[in-house]
């Protein structure tokens, strides 16, 4: 019984090293839970979106219809961070895009693919979720997690200046974010709030400056786990602010977008996990307006 038991409880931590979606638009559910230190873990993930979704989301686009494939392939390990449990992921997108959009009166087409802005998240709970070894963490319970992850966009992916549409960014991204997780029984509530900040773009459709404002990401998570290890989640965000400037003129309006989704795991063995996700646009006063699925691989 207690091999069996620790197996179950190993299998509901596997998805809560990673997130695979990565944006200010997109779900990241159970990323402020505990998880036993020194384990490492693979991901491979594919999300496909139709419509208007944009890989740059602070480009203030018009009749946007682009289609988008995704690969992600991500490293995480859990640490002890001074008797804190904490988790540093390396995440490598990879992405396919077609489409055509109207940006300042102009109409604009292309097919592009290549390796998008590598990124690097680094996460601690720091109340409520000490630093334990699997042994240890088989008899732990949640109760209130309080958390704070730091993600770190570096501006090499695919960029072409003389293009709207690229995979790259070309310039640096920071999101320092706080995370509160309370659990009530199987149901977990879990609020992560943020800011982006961007560095300039200085090499915007040829040698212009398109500049933005921080950007405003919230996120609520209502999460059931089942004795299986299975667990569903029902997700929302919403993000506002992102003004943008071309070589110090006012271009684009400030974002306000609303999305809501589903998220679920599903444990096959000891090792193995599948995470599904969807998502859909509720709001969306810029481009934004997107449905999304995908699924994601994970291996401990």
């Amino acid at each position: 019984m207690a091999v069996s038991r620790s197996r179950i409880i190993l299998l509901t931590v596997f998805f809560a090293a990673f997130a695979v979606q990565v944006d200010a638009q997109q779900f990241e559910p159970r990323t402020y839970t505990n998880t036993p230190v020194g384990m490492n873990f693979l991901i491979a993930g594919y999300g496909y979106a139709p419509g208007s979704i944009i890989l740059d989301p602070s480009i203030p686009l018009q009749n946007a219809d682009i289609q988008n494939h995704e690969l992600i392939l991500a490293y995480t390990r859990s640490l002890d961070v001074w008797g804190m449990s904490g988790k540093f992921d390396l995440i490598l997108p990879y992405a396919w895009s077609s489409g055509s959009a109207e940006f300042a009166g102009e109409f604009h087409e292309r097919q592009v693919d290549g390796w998008g802005d590598p990124k690097l998240h680094f996460s601690v709970n720091f109340f409520g979720a000490p630093a334990l070894s699997l042994k240890d963490f088989l008899g732990d319970r949640q109760d209130l997690i309080v958390g704070a992850s730091l993600q770190v966009g570096l501006p090499i992916g695919q960029y072409d200046a003389d293009r709207l549409l690229n995979i790259g960014t070309n310039r640096w991204t920071l999101r320092p974010e706080l995370g509160i997780s309370k659990a009530f029984g199987p149901l977990t509530i879990e609020v992560p709030a943020g800011v982006y900040f961007y560095t300039d773009n200085t090499g915007f459709l040829g040698h212009n400056t398109r500049a933005q404002d921080p950007l405003y990401p919230l996120q609520t998570h209502l999460i059931y786990s089942m004795p299986s290890g299975i667990w569903l989640a029902v997700d929302g965000t919403g993000c506002t602010g992102g003004n943008t400037t071309i070589n110090g003129v006012v271009e684009g309006e400030r974002q306000e977008t609303c999305r809501a989704g589903l998220t679920t795991a599903l444990p096959t063995n000891r090792h193995h996990s599948l995470k599904f996700f969807a998502g859909t646009g509720v709001y969306a006063r810029t481009a934004g307006d997107f449905n999304d699925v995908g699924v994601a691989w994970q291996y401990r």
